[in-house]
């Protein structure tokens, strides 16, 4: 499992969508179906971007780490 998720990607979910994620969730009603999904979302965000593994870019054939080293 080789990273494929670049420093500002793994910023942007860690710092701006997982919190963004819990703030909503919890205006919207800690124990409501809707706030546990976002913190399900939430949990799935900050542990892909502590990895910097992205099981989904995975599947469409996306990468945000960059071009691989050449090898000779």
């Amino acid at each position: 499992m080789s990273k494929n998720m670049n420093i500002l990607d793994r910023r942007v979910r860690a710092f701006l969508v997982t919190p963004a994620a819990v703030v909503i969730g919890i205006l919207i009603g800690p124990a409501s179906v809707g706030a546990i999904v976002l913190y399900a979302v939430a949990a799935v965000m900050l542990a892909t971007s502590a990895v910097g593994y992205c099981p989904l870019y995975s599947v469409f054939g996306r990468s945000s780490h960059g071009r691989p080293p050449l090898t000779h």
